[in-house]
This record gives C-alpha cells, sequence and structure tokens, in this order.
C-alpha cells in the first residue's frame, strides 16, 4: 500500500501531456466539479504537436458548421466511415461515442471557455467518392489569438510548423494558406495585409520577431492555455514522467522528473495520458513500423518518445495499431529543425512524384494519408520507393512554392543555398536525362514518366493513377488549369527535384480504450484511475478520413475521459 507520507504533491486529476487532449482533459475536469487539476509537459515548450499542426479538428455535426448552414448528420457520418474503418480496427462503441459526443464537447468547450473554431467550408472529406462524404463543413480551425493574450506566457507556446508562417514570422490561417501557397487570385491582398499588419505592430515588435496573431496549431493551443490561466490550472514545464504508480493495478499517481529530482505526485480520483506517440523513438519505431522509417523525418514533437505507451504496457494495458502512423510525406529541409509536410506541393498540377525507377507510384493529388500508405504497401527490396522526388519544371518553379523554395519570381535559383544541392536535397539540370543522372534516377524511366504526363495534361485524364478525379484531389489543383485542374505539362527547362521523404506527424496505435477513455486491460477490465487520449490511445478514425481526423477525437475523449472523473452529466 503506497501511504500519504510517500507522496511530494497531491492533486485530483493528473493530466500528462499538454497538447488539445490533455488541455481539454483539464478544462472540462474544471467546469465539470473537480477543481484541482495540475498538467504536466516533458519540453519546455507547451502545446506538443497539436501545436505544430495546422490545428485542424474533424467533428461532424459541430455547431460552427450548423451555424453556416450545413447539411450533416451522424448517420451520414457513419455511412462514410464505415466504408473505410472495420469494426475489428474500432469498435462500435468507440465510433458512436465519438460521434455522439465530439459536437458536444465543442459546445462544452464554447459555452464555457476561451475555445473557438471556424468552419472550413471548402476543405472537403479525404474519400469524396464514398457514400456520406462531405466537400466541406467537417473540419474546423481555431479563431487567430492575440499572443499577448497570455502574458508572458506566449514565450513558452510551441509554435506552428514554420511552413505556415509567411517568411517564417506571420502565421497564417488553413484558409489563406490555400490561398497563399497555390498564388490563387487574390493573394497578394492577403499577403500583403499579412505583413501590413506586421509591419505597422510596432510594440510588438520589441518583444518579439513573430507576428502577434497567431493562427492553425498554436492558435488553437492558445486558446486553451488561455482558458486555464483563467482558472489558475497549473502547468509545469520540463516535468518528463518516468513512471506511473500502481497499487494492486489500481493507478495512484505518478512519478517524475522535475528540477533534476525524482517527484511523485499523487492522482486522488485519475491519472490523464495525453503525452502521444513513439514517432522520435528509433527503437520503438524499428520495432513496430513498415520500412523504411527514420524518426528524422517525422514532423511530430522531438519529446514525443513513447513514454505513455510504455508505461501502458508495464501495467498490461491491451494495445492496437503500434505499426501504423499518421503519413505524411515530408521534406528534410537542410538548417531546418523540423521536416516539413508536403501537403499542397505535390498536388499541384507541373510536378510527378517518382521512385528510384523512375516511376510514378501513386495518385499525388490524393490524401497525403492515402498516398503514404500505398507507398509502404507497394515498397520491396525489388522494387523501393525511397527515396522519392518530386520533378517539376521552370513554369512550376515560377508558379508555387515547394518546401522551402519560395517561386522563382520571389525567390530566383541563384538566391537558394549552395547547401541545398551539395548535401543532396535539390538538384536542377537542363534536361530531364541530365536530371535523372544528378539524382540517380533511372533516366528512361523518369523520361517516360515525364512524357506520360505531358499527355494526360493535354488529355485532361491521368489514366495510370486517375489524378484529379476526386474532390479531394481538386481542393489543391489549381482553377486555371484546364481541362484538369491537377495536370500540367512539365516541358520547359530548366528541370527541377527535391527529395521527399516517407515520413508521418505522429505514430497511430497505442492503449486501447473504453467509450469513457478509461485504458482496458489485456483481460478486457479497466485499469482503475487510468485514462489516454490522442496518440498514446489506439486511433478512433486510423483512415484519417478528412482533415483534423487527430485532434477531434483526442479532444472527444478528453471530454469523455472529464465526464467519467467528474460524473458530470450531459444532455
Amino acid at each position: 500500500m503506497v501511504s500519504d507520507q510517500q507522496w511530494d504533491y497531491s492533486f485530483d486529476v493528473v493530466v500528462v501531456g499538454s497538447g488539445n487532449g490533455g488541455m481539454t482533459a483539464a478544462l472540462c475536469s474544471y467546469e465539470m466539479g473537480v477543481k484541482d487539476v495540475l498538467v504536466i509537459e516533458k519540453s519546455d515548450l507547451y502545446g506538443g504537436t497539436s501545436s505544430i499542426s495546422g490545428g485542424g479538428v474533424w467533428i461532424p455535426c459541430n455547431r460552427y458548421a450548423q451555424a453556416a448552414g450545413a447539411e450533416d448528420s451522424r448517420e451520414k457520418a457513419k455511412t462514410y466511415l464505415r466504408q473505410l474503418i472495420t469494426e475489428e480496427e474500432v469498435p462500435e462503441y468507440q465510433l458512436d461515442a465519438f460521434l455522439e459526443n465530439g459536437p458536444k464537447m465543442v459546445n462544452f468547450l464554447h459555452e464555457h471557455t476561451r475555445v473557438r473554431y471556424v468552419t472550413l467550408e471548402h476543405y472537403p472529406d479525404y474519400y469524396t467518392n464514398l457514400d456520406g462524404a462531405m466537400e466541406g463543413h467537417r473540419s474546423m480551425e481555431p479563431e487567430t489569438f492575440n499572443a499577448d493574450q497570455l502574458g508572458e506566457e506566449w514565450r513558452r507556446l510551441r509554435r506552428t510548423h514554420p511552413m505556415m508562417h509567411l517568411m517564417g514570422l506571420i502565421g497564417f490561417t488553413q484558409v489563406e494558406a490555400a490561398l497563399l501557397v497555390g498564388q490563387q487570385p487574390g493573394w497578394w491582398k492577403t499577403a500583403l495585409k499579412l505583413v501590413g499588419d506586421y509591419i505597422v505592430d510596432l510594440p510588438w515588435r520589441l518583444k518579439d520577431k513573430h507576428a502577434r496573431r497567431l493562427a492553425t496549431g498554436c492558435a488553437g493551443v492558445a486558446r486553451l492555455r488561455a482558458s486555464m490561466q483563467d482558472r489558475n490550472i497549473p502547468l509545469w514545464l520540463n516535468t518528463a514522467m518516468t513512471q506511473v504508480i500502481d497499487d494492486g493495478g489500481k493507478v495512484m499517481g505518478i512519478e517524475v522528473k522535475r528540477g533534476g529530482e525524482t517527484v511523485r505526485i499523487r492522482a486522488r480520483k485519475a491519472v490523464v495520458l495525453a503525452a502521444g506517440g513513439f514517432e522520435h523513438n528509433q527503437a520503438m519505431r524499428e520495432q513496430y513500423l513498415p520500412k523504411p522509417t527514420d524518426h528524422r523525418w517525422s514532423a511530430g514533437t522531438r519529446d514525443n518518445t513513447g513514454d505513455a505507451i510504455r508505461q501502458g504496457m508495464r501495467l498490461g494495458a491491451k494495445m492496437h495499431r503500434l505499426g501504423e502512423a499518421w503519413w505524411c510525406n515530408t521534406i528534410s529541409v537542410p538548417g531546418e529543425e523540423i521536416p516539413r509536410l508536403s501537403i499542397m506541393e505535390k498536388s499541384y498540377p507541373g510536378s510527378i512524384m517518382v521512385n528510384p525507377a523512375g516511376e510514378r507510384f501513386s495518385n499525388e493529388s490524393q490524401n497525403y494519408m492515402a498516398f503514404q500508405q500505398e507507398t509502404f504497401a507497394k515498397h520491396t527490396q525489388e522494387n523501393p520507393l525511397n527515396p522519392t522526388w518530386q520533378i517539376f519544371d521552370a513554369n512550376f518553379r515560377a508558379t508555387y512554392f515547394v518546401g522551402p523554395l519560395y517561386n522563382s519570381r520571389f525567390m530566383p535559383d541563384w538566391a537558394l543555398p549552395k547547401r541545398y544541392e551539395e548535401e543532396g536535397f535539390f538538384a536542377k539540370a537542363a534536361t530531364i536525362s541530365e536530371l535523372a543522372h544528378k539524382i540517380n534516377v533511372d533516366a528512361a524511366g523518369l523520361q517516360e514518366s515525364v512524357r506520360k504526363m505531358n499527355e494526360y495534361a493535354r488529355t485532361g485524364e491521368d489514366t495510370d493513377l486517375h489524378r484529379g478525379e476526386s474532390a479531394y484531389d481538386r481542393y489543391y489543383g489549381d482553377p486555371r488549369v484546364t481541362p484538369n485542374p491537377c495536370l500540367a505539362p512539365i516541358d520547359t527547362a530548366p528541370f527541377y527535384a527535391i527529395k521527399v521523404d516517407p515520413g508521418d506527424f505522429g505514430t497511430q496505435g497505442g492503449m486501447v480504450i473504453n467509450a469513457d477513455a478509461q485504458v482496458l486491460h489485456e483481460d478486457g477490465h479497466v485499469i482503475e484511475g487510468l485514462y489516454a487520449v490522442g496518440n498514446c490511445s489506439a486511433p478512433t478514425l486510423p483512415c484519417y478520413p478528412g482533415p483534423g481526423a487527430t485532434l477531434g477525437p483526442a479532444m472527444t475523449f478528453a471530454y469523455q475521459a472529464a465526464k467519467s472523473i467528474t460524473g458530470y452529466l450531459d444532455e
């Protein structure tokens, strides 16, 4: 038996992890009546991968969509999901709990906290060819938020990925990103306004080089953190959980490293694990994930090394889908700490993705999760799909952004860092054949792939991989390009290539939970006092049905956990 004298601190609820899931669990617990709540964070910055991300939250039938007049229903959403997710992958109770309680979670946060979202009217589900799919209004992004509302805590907020910042300094929303990165009509007015607001905000310039206005992932986290500050809910940074403490199978608290010391924290009611996956634990990647795998390709926060999952294993928790991740091609730019997600650029017309044989292998405009899953399915030692290269020409280079390459009107070739070529990240050549030799790709294969794409661009039909046939494909297409907004020729020298890796933004598998987010033991019973949400729990939407399919369930089951812990009854 663990005595009271063995604890250094005591709280009712202890939450491990400061992303959307963890902070939602803390806020909901507080608002539902349990006021003595602590959140701990391993890093010196709060927000985790939630803060790095685009901040999208996929919740069918949410209040913001309904206010915009969207016609959706739980039945329609479930019809869509069950075509993508089997009962073996996700049990009925888990899917139903998400669909029923996701809108309730959004309402609860809207009514009790500073959390606010905007419906994404034109961002489609990822499989729009299926029954029940929607071409918008199921995903939300955070309303922008001013950093000064956090007081001095803005200095410890983890920023959204630099790729979601103009000039690396001015955050933009997902809606603005589609306009700016694709340079769609009117993009320059948006750019000028963002830059103008940045320049005239002289008082903030004296404090921080980044813009005062926060957008996407860090805006969502900032709203949650500001709501915690309103309630004086403590957040301990630089506090790494080393062990979940149990007594006869009942979870009593946790042990942490804080300030170089071992500290034991009692949790009188519950421990909520919201500490992410194991994307930066190379040993676990080698053990569980498909090959090739390298933690340096992951855009997840560097602190996600599987701490919560390993503790769950030690306690006998049932595990599921440890061999999967939230896949997305990444672009590892020399000199940048975090890889960039390749979401938009590979979809634009006038480029292709090829393997070492110089061949296309997947529809470049389909959603990033499906693209990467197809990559692993087709990868063999005899026919490797790594390294992968994005190939484009001078017209594409002059029109679109690709990773760190602003278009050539803003960033001419002579302005590119020499290390890009020296370190094998980027190549340029006068001919396709020469480009192939520079990147060690089969020249004949690449020339044939380019010839085919040029023909598809003329006819508007990709007979090989059907690029541009779905609404999602066309979301990141260019409406100025006809007859297919996803297909344009690659025929104007010079020709270019950038290296793209089979990355991710977090691992997917973890502890199996019930409808209340309680962790289940291998034999099926509940591990008393232990809850798990987010990427340390088994996924609710493993197929990634739409933008925000990780944060939506994380926040929903955080809400469920809080109800279970507090006994709160919603409507």
